[in-house]
C-alpha cells in the first residue's frame, strides 16, 4: 500500500456558535492554508443538549465562499433524507459557481431521528432503506453533475428529463460519501464517489480499505481514484493534561458531559508530537485526508499548530523515511 500525502481539513460545529465566530474561523482556515472547510447538516444540535442553537448547512456553505478565497467547502455530510436529489445537485451547482469552482459535495444516509421527527422529514424503516435510497440519489445526482439527461423511476425517487443547467464549474464536482458500512455504503463509494470518510483506528481503516478495494474490483472502478479521509477531533497544548482540559471546556460550552466523549480512536488530545505520530498510523494504513472537527468556541491554537507544526512534522518523518 503506497501511503498517501498529507491533507488537512476543518470541520466547523455548527451547535453553540453564531455566524459572526463561525465566518472569522473559516477565514483564518481559508489563511491558514486548509485544504478544506466543513460543516454539519443538522437542524438540532447533535452533541450534549439538542436544544441549543445551530445554523443550517449550504446556507453557511454559500457563506463562507463568498468570505474565502481558496479554501475548498463541504458539508460532512449532507442528509440524504432532506432533500430530493435533484434539488441537491443544483445546490452543489450552484455552490460551485458562487465559491468559483471549489465546492465538494458530502452525502450520506442520515441517523438523527429526533431532528426528524421534530420537523416533519420522513426517516425511512431503517438504516437499510435510508441506505438504498442513498445509492439511488447519488447515481442521480453523479448523472446531472456529469450532464447527462437523467429520467428516471425508482423506489424513492423520480425524475423526468432532468438535465442540470448551469454544469458546475469544476469537470467533475467530488462527492464524498459518509460512512462505512460494508454491504451497501462503501459500495456505493465504488461506484459514484471521489472521497470515502470513516471514523476508527488504523486496523478499522485498513480493515474498511480492503473491502473498498473488493467493491471497487467488482463494480469495475480504479480504487486510486477515490481520496480515503478520517474525522477526528483533536486539541493540541504542550501537554496532554492542557489539551484534556481544554476539551472538557469546549464540551461544557456545548452542554456536552464526559460520558459522551469519543474514545481514543477518533479523539486525539496531546502534544503536537503525539498528534503526528496518530496521524502517521492512519496514514500507513491508507488515509492520508484527515478532517477535524472543531467545537465552538473555536480553537485558534489547535487550528495554528496543527498546520504549523504537526503538518511540517509528519512530512519530515516521511521524508525522511
Amino acid at each position: 500500500m503506497t501511503t498517501p500525502p498529507l491533507r488537512l481539513g476543518i470541520l466547523l460545529w455548527s451547535q453553540a456558535s453564531g455566524y459572526p465566530a463561525m465566518r472569522e474561523a473559516a477565514q483564518r482556515v481559508d489563511r491558514l492554508g486548509y485544504e478544506h472547510l466543513w460543516t454539519w447538516d443538522h437542524v438540532y444540535a447533535i452533541y450534549g443538549d439538542p436544544y441549543q442553537p445551530i445554523l443550517e448547512g449550504w446556507s453557511l456553505l454559500n457563506a463562507w465562499a463568498e468570505a474565502t478565497e481558496r479554501v475548498r467547502v463541504g458539508l460532512l455530510v449532507g442528509a440524504n433524507t432532506f432533500r430530493n436529489p435533484a434539488l441537491v445537485a443544483k445546490l452543489a451547482t450552484t455552490l460551485d459557481h458562487v465559491s468559483g469552482g471549489r465546492a465538494i459535495l458530502g452525502l450520506g444516509g442520515a441517523w438523527f431521528e429526533l431532528e426528524h421527527a421534530a420537523h416533519g422529514i420522513d426517516f425511512g424503516s431503517g438504516d437499510g432503506e435510508r441506505l438504498d435510497r442513498l445509492d439511488e440519489a447519488v447515481g442521480i445526482i453523479r448523472a446531472v453533475l456529469d450532464g447527462s439527461e437523467v429520467t428516471h423511476d425508482g423506489r424513492a425517487y423520480r425524475t423526468n428529463h432532468l438535465v442540470g443547467i448551469p454544469r458546475p464549474i469544476q469537470p467533475r464536482l467530488p462527492i464524498m460519501i459518509g460512512g462505512g458500512g460494508e454491504k451497501k455504503t462503501l459500495r456505493t463509494v465504488a461506484k459514484y464517489a471521489d472521497f470515502c470518510n470513516v471514523f476508527g483506528g488504523p486496523d478499522t481503516l485498513r480493515h474498511k480499505d480492503a473491502v473498498l478495494r473488493m467493491h471497487c474490483a467488482d463494480v469495475g472502478r480504479d480504487q486510486s481514484e477515490i481520496e480515503r479521509s478520517i474525522a477526528c477531533k483533536l486539541v493540541i497544548r504542550d501537554t496532554e493534561a492542557e489539551a484534556r482540559q481544554a476539551w472538557a471546556e469546549q464540551m461544557a460550552h456545548n452542554r456536552t458531559p464526559e460520558s459522551d466523549w469519543d474514545g481514543p480512536d477518533t479523539l486525539w488530545l496531546g502534544t503536537p508530537a503525539q498528534i503526528a505520530a496518530t496521524i502517521r498510523e492512519r496514514m500507513d494504513a491508507g488515509f492520508g485526508t484527515v478532517i477535524v472537527e472543531m467545537p465552538a468556541p473555536y480553537d485558534v491554537e489547535t487550528m495554528e499548530r496543527l498546520i504549523g507544526e504537526v503538518k511540517p512534522m509528519v512530512e519530515e518523518e516521511m521524508r525522511v523515511g
